[in-house]
């Protein structure tokens, strides 16, 4: 579904991605994993066109996407739901969730069923302005806006980020059921046990470079994730 091919992205003078390469097979959860400043939420800017790479390639479903602007993306079916949930604050739910669907034409009432029949507590709060909700909430509200666009490959950054054990373990079980539901899932995640429990696949992300990547399964048991991204000793 997703093919990215030896992609470089700066800013300014700086390089942050240093010709990464990845793929994302239809139907799959793959999840990236790094430290902070290792240049995961720059490949989700990338990949959803908010800084276009200096140089390689972008296929999306076969297709040349490397410089489509942003605001064509979620016409192609990738949505992108950003670190710190960036929903519109002075907007209800309901608001929220109508914005999700703006580039559709047509009814989207039975969209908005199946988000409040997925997140109930959102139907709960459908008159409520987003600023007044919890940080689950808003998580809850965020994917639920860019579930509104019929996302055939769904980006996540940092799902769990500010959340609650009990949120976590909700917001995770939400994100299995959107792949099953046929949404491809592309997740940046910090907590790499739940991402990796979740995931088919990962990869992970050491200073703007792709460093290693295998089968989800796999990558729990290796001995290097163990030590940094698990907080295990390599001998427990």
């Amino acid at each position: 579904m997703l093919d990215v091919k030896d992609a470089v992205v700066r800013y300014g003078t700086i390089t942050a991605l240093h010709g990464i390469s990845f793929n994302v097979e239809q139907g799959e959860i793959v999840t990236l994993l790094g430290a902070n400043g290792a240049g995961k939420s720059t490949t989700l800017r990338m990949l959803s066109g908010l800084h276009a790479p200096a140089s390689g390639q972008i296929l999306f479903e076969g297709k040349d996407v490397t410089h489509t602007k942003a605001h064509d993306f979620a016409q192609l079916g990738i949505c992108h739901v950003p670190e710190g949930r960036r929903i519109f604050p002075q907007m209800t739910v309901q608001e929220n969730l109508e914005m999700g669907a703006f580039t559709r034409r047509g009814s989207t009432s039975d969209d908005m069923d199946k988000i409040y029949a997925t997140f109930p507590i959102l139907k709960d709060r459908r008159k409520l302005i987003g600023a007044n909700l919890s940080g689950g909430e808003q998580q809850m509200l965020a994917i639920g806006r860019a579930l509104m666009g019929r996302p055939r490959l769904l980006l996540l950054d940092e799902p769990s980020m500010g959340l609650a054990p009990m949120i976590v373990e909700t917001i995770f079980g939400i994100i299995g059921e959107i792949r099953d539901s046929g949404t491809t899932v592309f997740l940046v995640e910090q907590n790499a046990a739940h991402a990796l429990r979740l995931a088919d696949r990962g990869y992970v992300m050491e200073n703007g470079r792709i460093a290693f990547g295998d089968l989800a399964k796999n990558l729990l048991h290796d001995e290097r994730v163990r030590a940094v991204y698990l907080g295990e000793s390599v001998e427990g």
